[in-house]
């Protein structure tokens, strides 16, 4: 259970060969972290979840989930603010947990993301093809329906995001901004439509009455607590909003991107605490408003599709107004798809600095800064994968990783506590241990309440993870075999101010960054740490 020290990881982050580039402020990256948060929720599983899990209730599911998604939060910012470099929970797991634990979590948070962004991205394709049938362009079925062997926009997009992410965070970061504001207008253009749509009669029953489990699609298809008997409903009903919420948590996934970008972050020890809150208030209030607005419109039964929002718009006679919320739909899925390649690939390069991954990977380009190998690599796999597998699938597979690693998130806030009491925290989740076991257990909930099929899914991939590690990791990585630099970075031995921070960079500065290793005699001012 060999773990990775606070201090060689922030050294690690300013090494010159692997250091990203600061370069995201506070609208940045709130902007960022709404911009991956609005989207799929919104644009793509809400039609599908209430359709086959929560009905009208699954307005519900969104409060729900917004309410675990505050607490593993919590616990996020005081990781994300104590050590602000890239990996999000891998990082953390390995500074408290123990290298096979955060290995796990790194493979587990590379399928989050990976099954994630497919799962958007083949909302976007739907949104796409309806947009363009509103101009009387009609993409074959073959190419972009539901039943298409390859869904070729899905593809096409996510490989035209992986060239602007190979392109540097800036291009990024300005090209987010822009479509994250063209996403909320159409969002509020939908709602003050939409809502003069709504029928009451729509919202009853709010919870459709429970189903047996494994009723719609097999024993497969049933959860797992229903599978254990200690539920006994798949669909509808209160286990159905558990589902419902299970499967829509995954639109909470904004802040943990947040945390994987936060060595990109000017000063994040003040930025990241606020942004990561405002992002999930904000982003819960639209979601429950829109949930309702949609399920109003018409019958929960009939939004089982990946663009439930225009489909509304459309059904209501709104045509003029499907093209408007089309466009922002677009913009919106653009972006998630966007932040979550770009998350996927910081998680990535963190493996890679450690040879848990080949080293290969770890080198970013001199120019622009960014991982373009990582990039690439992760890029091609999330269009493999979205070419073979269905919307729901991807969806179910992408939120399992993430519950998983908030799992050792909120264990590794209360061991960590225990083990560094003196660690300098920016900021300090409230009611340690109560708070992170509660969250905890809310995410165990809707983890079980996820089908059986997902957890097969997810144990085969977790045991090739295993594999690999057996094989690579456990023998190559640097803790094993004592290496002090990582893989691309230039050959520091015998020189001391070329593996520091620049004293000129306010954000490295010891004085203005309470994380900086002056503890350990390397501050660049000589200052004791506080």
């Amino acid at each position: 259970m060999r773990t990775k020290s606070i201090e060689a990881t922030l050294r690690d982050a300013e090494r010159p060969g692997t250091r990203l580039n600061r370069s995201l402020g506070p609208l940045q990256l709130t902007m960022m972290g709404i911009g991956v948060t609005i989207g799929g929720g919104i644009f793509v599983l809400t039609g599908t979840a209430a359709a086959n899990y929560a009905g009208p209730a699954i307005a519900l599911s969104f409060a729900l989930g917004a309410f675990v998604s505050g607490l593993v939060a919590l616990c996020y910012m005081e990781f994300a603010s104590t050590v602000p470099v890239a990996g999000s929970a891998y990082t953390f797991a390995y500074l408290s947990l123990g290298e096979p634990v955060a290995w796990l979590i790194g493979w587990d948070l590379i399928l989050d993301m990976t099954m994630g962004a497919g799962a958007v991205a083949a909302g976007w394709s739907q949104y796409v093809t309806d947009f363009l049938a509103t101009f009387g362009i009609r993409l074959p079925e073959s190419i972009a329906g539901p039943e298409a062997a390859v869904n070729v926009p899905a593809v096409a997009v996510i490989l035209v995001l992986t060239a602007i992410l190979a392109a540097g965070v800036r291009t990024t970061s300005r090209l987010n901004v822009a479509m994250t504001l063209v996403k909320l207008a159409a969002i509020v253009l939908f709602l003050a439509v939409g809502v003069s749509h709504v029928d009451p009669d729509n919202w009853a029953p709010f919870v459709p009455e429970p189903r047996p489990a494994g009723a719609e699609g097999g024993f497969w298809e049933q959860p797992l607590l229903g599978w254990a008997g200690i539920s006994t409903n798949a669909t509808f009903g209160f286990a159905g909003i558990l589902t419902g919420a299970a499967i829509v948590f995954g639109s909470y996934s904004g802040f943990d991107i947040m945390a994987s970008s936060a060595e990109e972050a000017k000063r994040p020890q003040r930025t990241l605490p606020i942004a990561l809150m405002a992002t999930v208030a904000a982003c819960a209030t639209l979601y429950v408003t829109v949930s309702l607005v949609v399920t109003g419109m018409r019958p929960y039964t009939q939004l089982d599709n990946a663009a439930p929002v225009t489909g509304a718009l459309e059904a209501a006679g709104e045509d003029w107004a499907v093209r408007i919320v089309g466009v922002g739909a677009i913009c919106g899925l653009t972006t998630v798809v966007m932040i979550m390649l770009l998350g996927q690939s910081r998680v990535f390069l963190a493996m890679s600095r450690d040879r848990l991954l080949p080293g290969w990977f770890a080198r970013v380009h001199p120019v622009t800064r960014s991982p373009r190998r990582i990039t690439w690599t992760l890029g091609c796999m999330v269009a493999l994968m979205t070419a073979l597998l269905p919307i729901q699938d991807l969806a179910e597979l992408g939120n399992i990783g993430m519950l998983t690693s908030f799992i050792a998130v909120c264990v590794g806030v209360i061991y960590l506590r225990r083990r560094r009491p003196d660690l300098p925290r920016a900021f300090r989740t409230p009611w340690v241990p109560v708070l992170p076991l509660v969250a905890l257990v809310l995410c165990l909930v809707l983890v079980g309440s996820l089908p059986l099929i997902t957890w097969a899914r997810f144990l085969v991939w977790m045991a090739v993870g295993v594999l690999i590690y057996l094989l690579w990791g456990r023998h190559n990585s640097r803790v094993a075999t004592g290496a002090t630099e990582p893989p691309g970075a230039p050959d520091t031995r015998g020189a001391t101010a070329t593996s520091l921070p620049d004293p000129a960079d306010p954000v490295a500065d010891p004085r203005a960054d309470p994380v900086a290793d002056s503890s350990a005699g390397e501050g660049a001012s000589g200052e004791p740490g506080r």
